[in-house]
């Protein structure tokens, strides 16, 4: 019976970023769904701090899985990047142009349901989507990451001991049910802190809007 040679032919799983890349411009869908798992806790990452700031947190996941999607479709491995740099750079794009968008019209909802099965993209190379990212103005970001960071300080004086806990899994990118298996609750309650959570984060905003 003919055996696999898995020295010259590794399992997906145990390839690099930059080779599992090749090998979706090659076609590779399993290569695309592996690399899109990867960074699936990336895309939770970047998006969470704007949803306790007050976006659906859905809506941001979804579109930030956009941009990471982008990244592995269009990486470009002749250039100097790592793919893990070019993926936060296209996911952290992405954001900020949806949370652009919500900002001049507050009434539309941050998804328009996109599927993410579909060639969606538009044409950016690897190149316009770098220097996107560096013709922008570097105070949006840090006024951006100052205001949540403002924000999260102030709540965390008012968070319970569990609270302070379940948030600051959170914000690392864990889902409810992998903080729930990490703490030893039951899913539900640590959905229920996290709810508690983004009530405070809204009313700590609107006390500072306020003021």
């Amino acid at each position: 019976m003919y055996k696999r040679n898995e020295k010259a032919n590794p399992p997906f799983e145990r390839l690099t970023d930059e080779e599992l890349c090749a090998l979706v411009a090659a076609g590779s869908r399993e290569a695309e769904e592996i690399l899109v798992t990867r960074y699936n806790r990336l895309v939770r990452t970047c998006a969470r701090p704007y949803f306790l700031i007050g976006g659906d947190s859905e809506d941001l996941t979804q579109e930030g899985m956009v941009g990471l999607i982008k990244a592995v479709r269009e990486y470009d491995g002749t250039k100097e990047a790592s793919f893990r740099t070019f993926a936060e750079i296209c996911i952290r794009n992405r954001l900020y142009s949806v949370l652009r968008a919500a900002t001049r019209d507050k009434h539309s909802p941050l998804n328009q349901s996109v599927p993410l099965d579909t060639p969606f993209f538009e044409s950016n190379s690897y190149t316009a989507a770098t220097r996107n990212m560096a013709q922008r103005n570097p105070e949006e970001y840090i006024i951006d990451r100052e205001h949540a960071e403002s924000v999260l300080s102030g709540v965390r004086k008012q968070l319970s001991e569990f609270e302070t806990k379940i948030l600051g899994f959170y914000l690392d990118g864990l889902s409810c049910r992998e903080i729930a298996e990490t703490v030893g609750k039951s899913p539900k309650s640590v959905d229920n802190a996290v709810q508690r959570v983004r009530r405070k984060v809204a009313q700590y905003s609107g006390e500072i809007s306020k003021s």
